[in-house]
């Protein structure tokens, strides 16, 4: 556990969790030797000089004082450990989810991101706040006092030491059999976050198909096997909390009956004996609270398991030596690229010049916007080579390369703030002048003139708030105030109506003007703005050249042309 927890943490953390286990040990180990104290404190009490008793009472109160105050500074420890910890690990977190290839974040991600960013990371860093203490304690004091009972009477100090082993295997066993329970209450919370947060997202989709009962009879059943598994979890706990009491009443009733004995035999005075079995049920407390610290640290185990999965997901590699490009032509050399099972771009080889505006057209799934995502290093390529300025993009850095390339897709996300902060999100540093510059050419202006609160307008989560136009032309006004050499567009005007579409399509002719292009095209305004048309079908390349020479051809390209025309005008 401790060990899985260092290594969750990395180096800049793990040193201060180091020190506060081994202030954490050092106070449980004082707690049981204050308790020890208690032997010659009773010894002189009922023996023949009470008198004898101030010297030890003194060492005692001293002994009681330093715990008290390790107890605190412990605690204290713990407390600004975990919280150093959580702030940390969310940045570790969010900074590794945001160097993690976008092909990691498929639809069965969501649920699992939620609860582990959520409770599950609170859960696993709450342990150096809240469950080192209790358990360090109910381990070390324990054994420090069967030290203590050795040292006064070997015999019952050897009696309590056979339990140790006896708590040990049980908390082994138990640990083990709930291991499967654990697991599968895991996998039907995530199932469970997953189905509510589809039922909430599609809400418009089921009122409008009147299966809302139907799609909640399918949420229901989900939380049912969360129920079904938490009282399987349980029940499973059950036989590990009964062995642990049996075993703790079994370690005391031994240590009673041979206290018994070597008290009648002469062999141990009555106080000892009396002194040792108040340390035995001292040992109790602690031994028997093992059980619920268990099964919260299992919890916590099993959320540090599943964040260091996730932390040791590799990143995209990063070049030792990476290479600042000059220009801003784009070239794909023999690119093969596989996803999900199957072959997205085969042996595809295509070059833009810089400053040229390319379309890329074709059906559905012919991988038209994997090709922007292998430009923008979103993923890396199976087989050849996708270059920036000549250089391979695996051999830029990362920020470097996303510093040359702004991109607009088909479906914008806002975050929850206002417009200007999404905005600004092109290049925070930017004056008023120049956000207002990038939003004047977005024709953003006229959105934020008939908002109540201007550019203070909120956006909602996801930019719920706003329409789709809206969101599309906050999206553009970000790419232009990036002002990046190389832009990429994927399908931003295909769901807009005709108002919102013609305001657009002026914004994206200002964001496109000089720079390298690259756009995934559907309508025919769109295409005939490029310098060059590429039709992809199967992830190849099928035909390419000038729109009005492709359609001499008569070949693919027309087929498809007059097909998607046909589609629009109908």
């Amino acid at each position: 556990m401790i060990r899985m927890l260092l290594r969750v943490l990395g180096h800049e953390y793990a040193q201060p969790m180091r020190r506060t286990v081994a202030l954490l040990t050092t106070t449980a180990m004082v707690e049981g030797l204050s308790y020890a104290l208690l032997v010659p404190v009773l010894r002189a009490l009922f023996g023949s000089r009470p008198a004898d008793t101030r010297p030890w009472l003194i060492a005692f109160g001293v002994v009681v004082a330093l715990y008290a105050v390790l107890r605190y500074r412990s605690d204290l420890s713990g407390f600004r450990v975990g919280t150093v910890l959580l702030r940390g690990m969310y940045r570790r977190l969010g900074h590794h989810l945001a160097r993690l290839p976008i092909g990691w974040y498929d639809a069965g991600r969501v649920g699992e991101v939620s609860v582990l960013a959520s409770r599950g990371l609170l859960q696993a860093m709450g342990v150096a706040a809240h469950l080192l203490a209790p358990f360090i304690s109910a381990g070390v004091t324990p054994l420090t006092i069967v030290v203590v009972m050795l040292a006064f009477n070997w015999q019952m100090g050897l009696a309590a030491l056979v339990a140790v082993p006896v708590v040990a295997a049980i908390q082994i066993w138990t640990g083990r059999s709930m291991a499967a329970s654990d697991v599968d209450s895991a996998e039907r919370g995530h199932e469970a976050t997953g189905r509510v947060i589809e039922y909430l997202q599609a809400q418009p989709v089921l009122r409008t198909g009147g299966r809302t009962v139907e799609r909640f009879q399918l949420l229901d059943d989900s939380l049912q096997e969360v129920q079904r598994a938490s009282r399987r979890t349980t029940i499973s706990t059950l036989p590990g909390a009964v062995g642990l009491t049996l075993a703790v009443q079994a370690m005391f009733t031994v240590l009673l009956a041979l206290g018994a004995h070597l008290a009648l035999g002469g062999r141990i005075g009555a106080v000892e004996t009396l002194t040792i079995l108040v340390l035995a049920a001292r040992c109790a407390d602690p031994l028997l609270s093992l059980s619920d610290i268990g099964g919260k640290l299992r919890g916590a185990r099993a959320e540090l398991a599943r964040l260091d999965t996730v932390l040791r997901t590799e990143p995209l590699p990063q070049a030792p030596e990476p290479i600042r490009p000059v220009r801003h032509d784009l070239t794909f050399e023999s690119v093969a690229f596989r996803h999900g099972g199957r072959t997205v771009i085969e042996n595809l080889s295509l070059s833009v010049p810089e400053g040229e505006r390319l379309a890329v057209v074709g059906p559905s799934g012919a991988g038209k916007s994997t090709l922007l995502q292998l430009l923008a290093r979103f993923h890396d390529v199976d087989a050849g080579v996708v270059r920036v300025g000549g250089v391979d993009v695996r051999a830029i850095d990362t920020e470097v390369l996303m510093a040359r390339i702004a991109i607009v897709f088909q479906d914008v996300y806002l975050f929850d703030g206002t417009i200007e902060e999404n905005v600004r999100l092109g290049r925070p540093d930017a004056d008023e002048t120049e956000v207002w510059a990038a939003a004047t050419a977005a024709r953003l202006d006229e959105v934020i003139e008939r908002l109540p609160a201007g550019w203070a307008s909120n956006v909602g989560e996801g930019g719920a708030l706003l329409s789709a136009g809206e969101r599309q032309r906050v999206s553009i006004a970000r790419a232009l105030l990036k002002n990046a050499p190389i832009v990429l567009l994927d399908e931003v005007t295909s769901a807009l109506d005709p108002v919102n579409e013609a305001a657009v399509h002026e914004s994206v002719e200002r964001l496109m003007a000089g720079r390298t292009v690259v756009m995934v095209a559907h309508r025919p305004r769109t295409v005939r703005r490029a310098d060059r048309v590429v039709l992809l079908d199967g992830g190849r390349v099928v035909e390419e050249g000038g729109h009005d020479e492709l359609l001499r051809r008569g070949g693919r390209y027309a087929d498809f042309w007059r097909t998607s025309a046909t589609t629009v005008a109908g």
